[in-house]
């Protein structure tokens, strides 16, 4: 049994597969703080490698379906708009996972890794905080739709590598919602939801922050391998053959992400079609 005085591994992974959101939630705030008062040891790097996480913790609802079968969301109805408020209070209850599991998997990295990843899990906690708070103020709960692993198929796709996963959650996965956002802010503001647009507000510029961290860890990894980051990332999205993001992006908010002016260029011409070799 982990012990409160353990390493921020052992710490990260209680939190990581504990499944009743309110205890996740609890256990992220206990280590955060523990962390910042110093109380949670960082061991060297010969501590013993992570164990495989085919499935973090998470409640026995929501029903898990495949991507392609969880219903559109419009916010045109009440049911619509909850329904809408769940996949993102689904997105922000994988982002905690993910956030964790980079601290409990990657091992030998610089404290400030740890520290960047642990302030992640904290904001995202409070996010799903505040999504499943608006969640309650219109009738639901989360659980009450299903929703899809797509977030955490790719954290398990990339759990051998750092480098990987900063290129395909934080850049790729977790880019493609600072995109939607806009959009998702626009029918709130049709149907005049204020409260709603104020928490998506919050994300959004928490966000960015989040995604900027990713990019200035996967370009750290870039340069110990004396990688292009730009060629490698494209290269990364291809080979995982990870999402395109949709158009329009969020131009703005990718820039302060970290993402250059020929990188958006090149995200906006969408993706390359692959030109069959002639045998």
């Amino acid at each position: 049994m982990l012990e409160d005085h353990e390493n921020v591994h052992a710490r990260a992974y209680r939190a990581l597969m504990s499944c009743e959101p309110s205890d996740k939630v609890a256990l992220v705030r206990a280590l955060c703080q523990d962390w910042a008062a110093g109380l949670v040891p960082l061991p060297d790097g010969s501590v013993a490698p992570a164990l495989p996480v085919d499935d973090a913790g998470r409640p026995q609802r929501p029903e898990l379906l495949a991507h392609t079968s969880v219903p559109r969301r419009r916010p045109g109805s009440p049911e619509g708009l909850a329904a809408l408020l769940h996949a993102i209070a689904h997105i922000e209850f994988n982002a905690i996972n993910l956030a964790l599991d980079c601290v409990y998997r990657f091992r030998g990295l610089p404290v400030d890794f740890y520290a960047g990843w642990l302030t992640v899990a904290f904001e995202e906690a409070y996010h799903f905080g505040l999504v499943a708070d608006r969640l309650r103020d219109v009738g639901f709960a989360y659980g009450d739709f299903p929703a899809h692993r797509g977030l955490w198929d790719m954290a398990v796709k990339t759990a051998d590598d750092p480098l990987t996963r900063m290129a395909l959650v934080p850049r790729v996965l977790e880019a493609r919602g600072l995109d939607a956002t806009p959009p998702i802010v626009a029918r709130l503001k049709h149907i005049g939801d204020a409260a709603s647009i104020a928490v998506l507000d919050i994300i959004l510029r928490d966000e960015i922050g989040h995604v900027a961290l990713g990019d200035q860890w996967f370009r750290y990894f870039c340069a110990e391998r004396d990688l292009e980051p730009e060629a490698t990332y494209l290269a990364l999205m291809n080979e995982f053959e990870a999402p395109w993001p949709p158009r329009p992006l969020n131009v703005e908010a990718r820039r302060m992400a970290g993402f250059s002016a020929d990188e958006i260029t090149r995200l906006e011409a969408g993706r390359p079609r692959l030109v069959q070799r002639e045998s």
